[in-house]
């Protein structure tokens, strides 16, 4: 089996098992989205959702947010780990998004990397749940997984990672493949502990599952 064969295997089998999948960071905007993600840094989803709610509480737009100061919203924020310079980026991106782009976030990579804290992963997440197109999220779950799994060949660089997964993954496929990684990573093919491989259903064609299963 090629890894083209494999990786378009694993899309199907994965969309059988998760139908329903989608970002676990909550948000109805797209500005909060790039907060959340920011803030994910090091940090659970199910912890940010919770602290946004203070924040957005205090702060509910773009505006208010970049004419908050840096330690009004460390305040906030301190309970997601990082507080100082997950603030500060916060604090520049939203004034950059007021002062240089109406308020709204760009819909390029280009331009959501000029964004103060926005790297790929980020960006890509933007561009893949908020303006639907081509993205592949390389966050730690789809790298564990693809190393495992046997898309990649122990690499683990996420940019590399991402390159080389375009090579297999349909751009149609990208956006979902990576959350139903994630949904696969936190059920079954876990980090802190031994893999649940013998409920894998991907046991037969991972790479990894007999090392774990012995």
């Amino acid at each position: 089996m090629t890894k083209k064969q494999r990786a378009l295997e694993v899309i199907e089998r994965l969309k059988k098992e998760y139908p329903k999948t989608n970002c676990t960071l909550d948000y109805d905007q797209a500005w909060k989205l790039l907060v959340s993600v920011r803030l994910a840094a090091q940090c659970t989803d199910a912890r940010v959702n919770v602290v946004v709610e203070d924040l957005y509480q205090k702060f509910p737009t773009v505006n208010a947010l970049a004419d908050a100061s840096a330690d009004e919203i460390e305040e906030i924020v301190r309970p997601c780990g990082l507080g100082k310079s997950k603030a500060k980026d916060i604090h520049a991106c939203m004034n950059m998004l007021r002062d240089e782009f109406d308020g709204k976030v760009p819909d390029s990579m280009e331009k959501l990397l000029s964004l103060p804290g926005v790297g790929r992963k980020s960006a890509n997440l933007i561009l893949g749940d908020v303006f639907g197109k081509p993205a592949i999220v390389t966050d730690t779950h789809c790298i564990r997984l693809v190393n495992r799994i046997g898309l990649v060949d122990n690499i683990k660089e996420p940019g590399k990672v991402e390159k080389e997964l375009w090579k297999l993954i349909p751009q149609e496929e990208g956006n979902d493949f990576c959350h139903r990684l994630v949904d696969h990573g936190r059920a079954v093919c876990t980090a802190r502990t031994t893999p649940y491989c013998e409920k894998c259903c991907l046991k037969d064609i991972c790479k990894s599952a007999k090392t774990y299963m012995k």
